[in-house]
């Protein structure tokens, strides 16, 4: 268990054989705007829009897979076999401004498209595979353009009440003419963007409503939730990886496993040649749940660090044993789900459970723990994740009580640490620490429990930052950055001498003595407040409703 079971190879993405797939190789171009893109000034909490029903449109595009059953069966290469279908409806003539959808490639999610007026559609998206819910990630092509008229779009099936939309997020676009003219890639776009309830039943469904103006007339266009990252994406950079004889001498890239699908889930073990005695251990993977891409651009990041020729990366080796696995769920990154994995279900609620054969990729990364804690030290662990409902970066960790004052403390130090690196990103206030019974079956509470004392989740918010001055979105560069700056907390963390350490924790005290009322410097054991009192009862992790 947790062995890696082959060696490194590549191959194309498996899709459950209900699914078509167009094709066309999508590829986006890597793009930093030349300054920050500010938040859309929020509609707030006014009247619904208005749009016509659903009933008196014309659907336009509908492309939803027919389940062969309740759960996956099989899988293949380029998914359903045979000719595709014609999901979109085909235009009458040039004069036709339709727009043509499409949404059958890696990573896609959009299910039909309902035209309510000239330049107006409701758009419905795709439930996570063998579920009924789970509606947040988006990923759609657009083609037909035309320039000038002001577009609407409304998504009328969101699963979650609250929102970043409601607080200044815009959509992503990116128009092909741009990047292949101009350079351009993703860029944020929107006015009017507007977060309300939709349709009410059980359960409720929430509307993100937003107007845009496409760049160029008969252009292609894409829009989504957030900068993509494919199982693809992950394979060209494993590939430039395994081709690079310098970076290649320190890291290894073999299969942990392969997914219900048979997609290989890829582990890169990263340390400096000359072997492994008395070296400690950190453990990092990332995308669990597939509609979270922010978590995968922050994972580049801090890969691309870890295996650069900076003085600090090449410390880093030569301290730690690093175990990496950068894309945990790639069936749902695949199949364009926002949670869940083929089994239908949110493997990060799955650790706990005995089941290799319906959560392969959890089961034997805890597996794998667990075998290295039997040899040596485990630092570190942390799970990269997106959080759709607050700004900033932030971490959940574990403290569940009754330790003694400075475990606890100990505990808020990392997280400290990084919001000192990172003051324009990172959020120590928003950081939680409880252990909540829900969450035990988390990547970051299965591993403290197994032993490893310091376990994080790091939340990305879906949109930007609100720290040091600034109220923007992130951009594929700020995320990349963090991973940096991870490897930047961990030298301080474990930095042999005392000092910094010493400053967090007697900063970290005296920021729970004002929290509890008490005066800095006052003393007193927290050994016996619960974990709840010492931090605010505002939501925890970005779960939506119960997984059952």
């Amino acid at each position: 268990p947790g062995e890696p079971q082959a060696p490194f190879s590549l191959s194309s993405p498996r899709w459950p054989v209900e699914c078509e797939v167009i094709q066309e190789t999508i590829e986006h171009i890597e793009w930093v705007p030349p300054k920050p893109e500010p938040f859309c000034p929020p509609m707030g909490l006014e009247q619904p829009l208005y749009t016509l029903g659903e009933e008196q449109g014309t659907v336009v595009y509908h492309s939803s897979p027919v389940l062969q059953g309740s759960c996956f069966i099989r899988a293949r290469v380029g998914g359903a076999p045979g000719p595709l279908s014609s999901p979109a409806a085909p235009l009458e003539g040039p004069q036709d401004t339709t727009l043509l959808f499409e949404s059958r490639f890696e990573s896609g999610n959009l299910q039909k498209a309902i035209k309510v007026g000239p330049y107006e559609y409701v758009l419905m998206l795709r439930p996570d595979l063998y579920t009924a819910k789970h509606t947040q990630w988006f990923y759609f092509r657009v083609q037909n353009t035309r320039q000038e008229p002001l577009y609407r779009f409304t998504i009328a099936n969101m699963a979650k009440p609250k929102s970043l939309y409601g607080q200044g997020l815009q959509p992503l676009l990116y128009s092909q003419r741009d990047a292949q003219s101009h350079g351009i890639g993703w860029r944020r776009v929107g006015t009017d963007i507007r977060y309300y309830p939709g349709s009410v039943g059980e359960p409720p469904m929430f509307r993100l409503s937003w107007t845009v103006r496409f760049p160029h007339d008969d252009d292609t266009c894409f829009f989504a939730a957030g900068y993509p990252y494919t199982y693809s994406d992950l394979q060209r950079y494993l590939r430039a990886l395994a081709a690079d004889p310098v970076r290649s001498r320190y890291c290894t890239v073999q299969a942990l496993c392969r997914s219900l699908a048979g997609n290989t889930v890829y582990l890169l073990t990263i340390t400096s040649p000359g072997g492994t005695a008395g070296k400690r251990v950190v453990v990092a993977s990332a995308r669990v749940h597939p509609g979270e891409s922010g978590g995968s651009w922050a994972m580049r990041g801090f890969l691309d660090f870890l295996l650069s020729t900076h003085a600090d990366a090449q410390l880093l080796r030569r301290l730690f044993v690093f175990k990496v696995v950068p894309m945990l769920n790639p069936d749902g990154v695949v199949v364009g789900n926002s949670r869940c994995s083929l089994a239908g279900r949110d493997p990060n609620r799955a650790y706990g459970m005995a089941l290799p054969s319906s959560f392969p990729s959890v089961w034997h990364l805890r597996a794998m723990v667990q075998r290295m804690l039997a040899e040596r030290e485990v630092v570190l662990y942390c799970d990269f994740h997106g959080h759709s409902r607050k700004n900033n970066v932030f971490m959940y960790g574990c403290d569940a009580g009754g330790n003694d004052t400075g475990t606890r403390l100990r505990q808020r130090v990392f997280p400290l640490m990084l919001s000192k690196n990172a003051p324009d990103k990172f959020s120590f206030s928003s950081c939680k620490f409880q252990v909540q019974k829900s969450k035990e079956g988390t990547g970051r509470v299965s591993m403290w429990h197994l032993g490893v004392s310091h376990s994080y989740t790091l939340e990305v918010a879906f949109s930007g930052s609100t720290l040091g001055g600034r109220s923007s979105h992130f951009s594929v560069e700020d995320l990349k950055s963090l991973g940096r700056l991870l490897c930047d907390t961990l030298l301080d963390f474990c930095d042999p001498a005392p000092a910094k350490l010493q400053q967090c924790l007697v900063e970290a005290d005296a920021l729970l003595q004002r929290q509890m009322g008490r005066e800095p410097g006052s003393g007193g054991s927290w050994s016996d407040v619960p974990p709840s009192e010492l931090e605010s009862s505002t939501s925890g992790s970005d779960s939506s409703v119960s997984d059952g």
